[in-house]
């Protein structure tokens, strides 16, 4: 089996940043994405993502780049070589406009999902971040007028981040073929009366 890069995309707060992070603690190799956005209090965590200046984003060798209010993301092109020479699997956070790209240049060894979340529970998402009520209504209004929520359409695969964290990241593991099925005597064992 190839050597995979998956890139994790949705919406402000949809809970990609949460999913990497459970997926670096079980050993996932991770692309770091590079940005130009200021840190906030709310995603400032430096092992999801570098932080630099425009002048330094523009000295990079960036596989992929694109831009989103104002801000460049990228990827560095070494980044992406060594994970698909050297790791069977890798993630990475991406936006759309880069899943494209990645699809595009990768082709056989990129897959993209697609975490979805329903409007109730990204709200109560952004409120538990911190955000205000007017910090909202933006994010929200954003998503919609560029499309955001049906981004869905281009993706390999699509996770429905509303319930658990642990059934989520179940849920990417297996996209990731990174589950195992159990043995007929294990699933009567979880199945039976006690």
């Amino acid at each position: 089996m190839a050597n995979k890069l998956y890139a994790l995309y949705g919406p402000h707060a949809s809970g990609k940043t949460t999913i990497i992070k459970q997926l670096k603690k079980m050993g996932i190799h991770y692309i770091p994405q590079y940005t130009t956005r200021e840190p906030t209090s709310i995603s400032s965590d430096p092992a999801i993502y570098n932080f630099i200046d425009k002048l330094t984003f523009f000295k990079q060798d960036f596989l992929i780049k694109s831009t989103n209010r104002g801000n460049y993301y990228g990827l560095l092109k070494q980044d992406i070589l060594t994970s698909i020479q050297q790791y069977p699997v890798s993630v990475c956070i991406a936006d759309a406009s880069a899943v494209k790209q990645l699809s595009k240049l990768i082709k056989s060894n990129f897959e993209s999902i697609f975490v979805m979340v329903d409007y109730v529970t990204l709200i109560e998402r952004m409120l538990k971040l911190g955000q205000t009520n007017n910090e909202i209504k933006q994010d929200i209004e954003y998503a919609e007028n560029n499309g955001e929520f049906d981004n869905w359409k281009f993706a390999t695969h699509i996770v429905k981040n509303v319930s658990t964290e642990q059934k989520t990241l179940n849920q990417v593991l297996a996209i990731m073929d990174l589950m195992q099925p159990l043995t007929g005597e294990e699933l009567q064992k979880m199945t039976m009366k006690k």
